[in-house]
């Protein structure tokens, strides 16, 4: 498998992006946001909307995406972690052979600093971020605002 990696300095281009903010949303599933907000995260992780940044990997196969990690940097260093791991998702054809762990693997590398992240109780990748050495420390609570 091949890394790509996108950040302020590595730009993407539009049709990139859209290809990714259409995989994402595909192969999130259940556990995915709108594409709006997708598209938001990608924006943020390379520097379009911020000057904080983060990154994106993208693992290709035979040049097809086969994975997409985006990690955004939380600039709050000291009292909350660095980074926030906001999407991972493996094409659903390709799960199981790995692609997961090691892009994820490739994140850590690549994050400076802590990483925070967020997954449901019965999201099945939860096991892959216990097996890398995230543990689960908090609870999160959140106020909805309609």
């Amino acid at each position: 498998m091949k890394i790509q990696i996108y950040n302020s300095y590595q730009t993407i281009g539009t049709l990139e992006k859209q290809n990714l903010v259409n995989f994402l949303f595909q192969h999130l599933e259940e556990f995915g946001d709108t594409k709006t907000a997708i598209e938001k995260a990608i924006d943020y992780s390379v520097g379009e909307s911020s000057q904080i940044g983060g990154f994106v990997l993208v693992g290709t196969i035979d040049e097809k995406i086969a994975g997409v990690v985006v990690v955004n940097r939380t600039g709050m260093e000291e009292y909350i972690p660095e980074n926030i791991l906001v999407y991972i998702a493996v094409d659903a054809s390709l799960r199981g052979q790995g692609i997961g762990k090691k892009l994820m693997k490739e994140a850590v590398y690549m994050a400076k600093g802590n990483i925070a992240l967020h997954v449901e109780p019965n999201n099945p990748a939860k096991f892959l971020y216990e097996k890398i050495g995230f543990t689960n420390k908090y609870l999160e609570y959140r106020l909805i605002r309609s």
